[in-house]
Formats: structure tokens, sequence, C-alpha cells
């Protein structure tokens, strides 16, 4: 199942993976030799590529609407927060996240990595937009930029901006996730192949934290202590869940008796976070406090079981709900701590990390489309098991379709439940997939 080069071959060590082989001639032979070019990361850089370039094709039907035409973003499914965050906070105006706009604009609900990126990108857009003048932008309500001659225009090239290096991120992840498993890169062709990537990689700006993550897995399979940390302090100044990762860290230091392995991990991450925190620190603490602001006082949301027990008439208040989850998620830790501790095979940090985020998630106030993207570079190191991967994104897409045709009131839960999908709409210009 090993070839000459020591790379474990799919189509020789998975069922799957040598059935569907049947089409291109069957499973790699034992004699043959490695390609000169296409070596097994070339060859996952260039099936990520086409997955990504189809994730932005996916997204033309707004694009080419200028994401004005509300049955089509979620009839085609192909919304994003992108756009309308462009002229919602500011950054048409290019007004710093964390300077105080006198109400102007909301700010921006995010942790700083992606704020300070939304920015960047708003900067970069600038130099090729051809969008009304900073004055003419000035002079009218946040919400009638979209009106103001060739504004449309400049928010399809921001939407592009974005994607493109969303979309060289995720080809990093790609790269990173290859070198994670020593001898095994072809684990990551589930995360380079993924449906799920491909709709999901340009709704928010999640790829951000899923290329730290990816980063941290690649640096502890090499036993970089201190760069994991970095990773993880990054990625959690980019979304909250990537600061799990250390749970997973302590089972497996405590496990192996490498407590200042620990210590070491967990310094470097609080470092890197302190430092990506210290512009807004120091510019806005106010507008900084937003982000945890709105997470303790959001309600039940989309996907989570506490929408679904809401709707089936046990509501709870966003005080009980943050109680009980959290109790219930530290609960979940335990469990992991203990599974680890007690399993007969050393785990990885990637089946780890991939059991406290997806328990974090299940207990969540909010499952929202793109959120997939967190589990998906874990899950592919975690069970790299082509017929478990499959079967888990089919299901996946299954709910994608199912969270946009419900916004769009095409379902029949839509319809008769019209007052609670509107209080998971952000504005008359779309549903916002933000949170934690």
């Amino acid at each position: 199942m090993v070839d000459d080069e020591g790379v474990v071959a799919p189509t020789r060590s998975d069922p799957i993976a040598r059935g569907l082989s049947q089409v291109i001639g069957g499973p790699v032979g034992r004699r043959a030799l490695p390609h000169r070019w296409w070596t097994p990361v070339r060859v996952l850089l260039a099936i990520a590529t086409v997955t990504l370039a189809l994730g932005i094709v996916q997204k033309a039907p707004c694009v080419r609407t200028q994401w004005g035409d509300t049955e089509l973003r979620y009839g085609a499914m192909c919304y994003s927060d992108i756009p309308y965050l462009y002229t919602g906070r500011g950054m048409a105006e290019r007004v710093w996240p964390y300077s105080d706009t006198q109400g102007r604009y909301e700010v921006m609900e995010y942790p700083v990595g992606i704020s300070y990126f939304a920015y960047a990108a708003a900067e970069l857009t600038s130099v090729v937009a051809v969008g009304p003048t900073q004055s003419e932008r000035e002079h009218v309500p946040p919400d009638a930029l979209w009106g103001l001659p060739g504004m449309t225009a400049e928010v399809n090239q921001y939407f592009v901006v974005n994607a493109i290096l969303l979309a060289a991120l995720g080809l990093l992840s790609a790269l990173f996730l290859a070198g994670a498993s020593p001898g095994r890169p072809f684990d990551a062709v589930w995360f380079a192949a993924s449906p799920c990537l491909l709709v999901a990689a340009y709704i928010n700006w999640d790829m951000l934290a899923v290329v730290c993550v990816a980063g941290a897995l690649w640096a502890w399979a090499r036993g970089r202590s201190t760069l994991v940390g970095v990773f993880i302090g990054l990625g959690t100044a980019m979304k909250l869940y990537p600061v799990f990762l250390l749970g997973a860290v302590l089972v497996i230091c405590v496990r192996n008796r490498r407590v200042r392995q620990f210590l070491q991990v967990t310094l470097a991450a609080l470092a890197s976070w302190v430092l990506l925190n210290i512009p807004a620190w120091l510019t806005g603490i106010e507008q900084w406090k937003v982000f945890w602001e709105f997470n303790s006082k959001r309600g039940p949301d989309l996907g989570s079981l506490w929408l679904m027990a809401s709707l089936l008439g046990h509501p709870a208040s966003a005080e009980v709900v943050n109680k009980v989850s959290w109790v219930a998620f530290a609960l979940a830790c335990v469990a992991v701590l203990v599974i680890g501790l007690r399993s007969p095979q050393r785990p990885r940090l990637a089946q780890l990390g991939f059991l406290i985020v997806a328990s974090f998630l299940i207990i969540n106030k909010v499952y929202s489309p793109q959120y997939v993207l967190w589990l998906l570079p874990l899950a592919v190191l975690a069970r790299p098991r082509w017929r478990d991967l499959i079967i888990w994104q089919c299901t996946e897409m299954v709910y994608f379709a199912s969270v946009w045709w419900y916004l769009g009131g095409f379902t029949a839960s839509a319809t008769s439940s019209a007052p609670d999908r509107r209080t998971c709409s952000r504005s008359e210009s779309g549903w916002s997939a933000r949170s934690t």
C-alpha cells in the first residue's frame, strides 16, 4: 500500500478509492513509478484550485445581479456576507474598523483578524475601483450607498478581491494538510475536492481561521511547538474556535507527560493573540468589545438545537442558553479528556480537535452554513476514510441547501414560521452568517 517514495496510495488503501479508480484504469500498480512532475502535493493543489475556482463560479448569479435579487441569492444559494458588509460596516468609505463612526456605521462584529483583513481588502479594492468619489459617499446615508453610480460594480470588485485572497488561503490550507500526516498526503484529498469547500469558502472570512488550524496541524506533525501556538493564537484572533485546539494539545501532553510542551504552546498562542489585538485596543477598545457583547447577547439561531427547541414551543433566553451551553460544552471537554487519556492507542491532535470543535458546534447557538469549514481540516485527518467523509459531506450539502431555501421562503416550514425566519435575518439586504 506504500509506493517507492513512502507515500500511501489511497487507491490501494481505501476500498472506495479503489472502486472509483476503476473508471480511470484501476488502483496504482505495485511497480508503478512516481510521476516526475505530478507529485502528491501538486495533485492536491491542482484539485483544490479547481474546487476553489468553481466556488467563485457558484457565486456568479449573485455577482451578475449585483447581490440585489433576494429570491435568486437564496434560490441559487450564492449568498455571501462579504458584499453587504462592505457598505454596511464602512469599508466602502475606508473606515478603520475600530474608529468611532458616531453611529454612522455598525461596528464589525468579528474578531480583529477578520476586521483587519476586510479593511485591507477594501484598500486593495480602492486601487482598481472606479466607483463614486469619497465626497459622494460621505453625503449619503449608508443604506443609499448601493444607489450611487458605480457602487454596485465596486462591490463586485471587492468580492472578487476577497475571493482571490481567500482562494489563496484555501490553497495554503491544502498544502499544510498534505504535510500534516507524514506519508499520507492524500488524506487531504477530501479537503481539496470537498463540495463543502466549493460552496462555503466565500460566504464569510472563515478561511482565515481554517488556514491557521491547518498550519497548527502541520507544525504539530513536525514537532514545532512554538509555531503550533502561534498558529492557534492567530486563528483565535480570526475566529474563537481554534483556541479549542489547546484542549487537544493538553490531553496529548498530559498523556505523554510533557506538560512543559503544553505551556510552550499556550504561551506562544497567548503572545500571538495579544500582538494581533493590540492595534484594535489602541484605536478603539469599545469597538473591540462589540464582538464579545454580540455573541453573549444573541439568542438561538439557524441550525442549532436551541432554535429547534424554540420552534417546538420551548424558547430560551440568551442568558439561559449561554449558561447551559457552556456547562454542556465543559462536560463534553471532560469526556474528550477521559477518552484521550484512556484510549488504548495514542490519539492524534486532529482526532481530539475534531471531537472538541464538533461538540462546541452541536451545543452552540448557531450552525451557519460555512461552519462546516471549521470541521473540514480536522475531519479529513481524524477519519481519513473516503466512505465516511463522502457521507458526512453529502449531509452537509443537504443542510446547506435547506438553510438558503428556508431563508428564501421556499419551504413549507419557512412559510409557517415566517416570524422566526425574520429573526434570523440581518437586514433587508441579506442574512448574515456571522457569529463566534
